[in-house]
């Protein structure tokens, strides 16, 4: 049947077909968890090889219109880092003539200092429609940010991250700059998939790990103690509460370029029972955790089981010369931060 939409009516479009399915059979006995890959938006998404990404990237209309849709969703939603008032919203975004491309516009956003209201700049590395930003992009879009030397913060926005960019401050003979990576919803990548307002989680940042690494002997412990997430608005680099966790994993021999989880660990939980975590009542916070994911599951998970898959230390590693682990922390928020550490 025909697919009516304001945007066909308003463009004088034909309006696109869909297949409706009536009474779908279904099997009570079973229940669908997961799997390899999840569909969280249908629509008609044509799938690329590998060697026709460049020419997607580069078509200049899908690039001007994909452009345009990002400076509509900063000044619309801004730049969220999960923490209430502290979203920066753009009051104006504008493109900007870089010829080695390595920046593509430069903003505008509020920001308090002294409790006084005042107005920052940022320029922003807008990575690829389709693909992964590069190391080599952001060290780039560092670079030309330092040869400007007039804003106070660099943001690299993209749809996913090569597995060695992490987040860092940037500290500068002629001033400072914060470099923060904001992970873009995927519904950007077409149009009206989004809603255009302040609620919307058009972009979110990326905080880096705060790890902490315990040595005993021939093995190693890895401890989660939080998130580093920078508050554009106070311009504050702070650590998020470890009870804004909701899972992380662990590669115990990481290649550089694969990650293979072969610890995984739940976490977080509600903050009150996060304050008994703290004053060592770790059963309590574990407990609720529990009770969550079995609600969510439908399913009882036995009690000693869960033990070695719930907190925020490691079991131990053990330790060989050169050894690189990688830790993944998926945030409950939706946020995934890496963090590569060599023994």
């Amino acid at each position: 049947m025909p697919h009516v939409t304001l945007k066909s009516l308003a463009n004088d479009e034909p309006p696109d077909t869909e297949t409706l399915f009536d009474q779908p059979e279904q099997d009570k006995k079973r229940m669908r968890v997961t799997g390899p890959f999840t569909v969280e938006t249908l629509q008609s998404f044509e799938p690329l090889a590998p060697e026709q990404l460049g020419a997607a990237n580069s078509n200049v209309d899908n690039v001007q219109r994909f452009t345009e849709r990002i400076f509509e969703h900063l000044k619309s939603a801004g730049i969220k880092n999960g923490a209430k008032n502290e979203t920066a919203v753009f009051n104006r975004v504008d493109i900007i003539n870089d010829l080695d491309g390595a920046l593509h516009a430069e903003g505008w956003y509020k920001a308090q200092a002294d409790g006084t209201a005042t107005e920052r700049k940022a320029y922003l590395h807008i990575g690829p429609q389709f693909g992964t930003v590069s190391k080599a992009a952001v060290n780039a879009a560092i670079k030309a940010c330092r040869q400007r030397a007039d804003a106070d913060w660099l943001v690299i926005l993209g749809f996913g991250f090569e597995s060695d960019v992490d987040n860092r401050s940037v500290t500068l003979k002629v001033g400072s700059f914060e470099v923060t990576k904001a992970r873009m919803h995927d519904d950007l990548m077409q149009d009206g998939l989004i809603k255009k307002d302040k609620k919307a989680a058009s972009f979110v940042t990326i905080g880096e790990p705060d790890i902490g690494l315990t040595r005993q002997g021939s093995t190693v412990q890895v401890e989660i103690r939080g998130l580093d997430i920078y508050d554009p608005v106070k311009d504050e680099v702070k650590a998020r509460s470890v009870a804004d966790i909701s899972y992380w994993m662990v590669d115990e021999n990481y290649d550089g370029s694969n990650f293979v989880a072969s610890q995984v660990f739940f976490c977080g939980g509600e903050r009150d029972q996060f304050d008994k975590f703290r004053r060592g009542l770790q059963s309590l916070a574990a407990a609720s955790t529990k009770r969550a994911a079995e609600r969510t599951l439908k399913i009882e998970i036995n009690d000693e089981a869960f033990e070695r898959l719930y907190g925020f230390v490691s079991h131990p590693i053990t330790v060989v010369p050169g050894q690189r682990v990688a830790v993944r922390v998926i945030s409950q928020f939706g946020e995934e931060s890496t963090k590569v550490l060599t023994l």
